[in-house]
């Protein structure tokens, strides 16, 4: 099988794994910026980390690596527009991705996002290089939750509702 053949089906592949939708922020002397990302997990609880993949060739990782602070913004159903405008979908500068929501400033400096369901602020203690991406593990510093508003994932390449069951 050619290179060619095995990355379509790697990716059609993944298509099948659902994930959460996350709009990754940072803020500092490189700039402000974010991206949607759906290659997140956590690592470990002790120290808390989580890791984020993230394509070498974007804007964004070098921004990302050279703040060394970002924001994990874990969106909720209603924050599809959001995820397609930080995915890139809309063709806004990245100035304008950040005018449509409400932002606060967070213990880092990084823009958290008001509305989102969960916010995990850290530090990136570590960064792997892995053929086109980049693992950078983040020592989460700061959370915050929320207990209502349904998830969001991506599954099948589109966006879905995850119900929050009732309690």
């Amino acid at each position: 099988m050619n290179r060619d053949d095995t990355r379509t089906q790697f990716r059609n592949a993944m298509a099948s794994l659902g994930a959460a939708v996350n709009v990754i922020t940072t803020d500092g002397s490189r700039g402000r910026c974010g991206i949607t990302a759906s290659a997140v997990c956590s690592v470990t609880d002790t120290p808390p980390t989580m890791l984020v993949c993230i394509n070498q060739s974007s804007y964004v990782h070098d921004v990302m690596h050279g703040n060394r602070h970002v924001c994990i913004n874990v969106l909720g159903a209603r924050s599809q527009e959001l995820a397609r405008v930080f995915a890139g979908m809309t063709g806004c500068s990245m100035e304008d991705r950040f005018d449509g929501c409400a932002w606060q400033s967070g213990l880092l400096g990084v823009p958290v996002l008001d509305d989102a369901i969960t916010s995990l602020e850290g530090s990136i203690v570590d960064s792997k290089s892995v053929g086109s991406h980049s693992v950078m593990f983040v020592q989460i510093e700061s959370i915050a939750t929320r207990d209502d508003g349904d998830g969001l994932v991506y599954f099948g390449r589109q966006f879905h509702q995850l119900a929050r069951e009732a309690v």
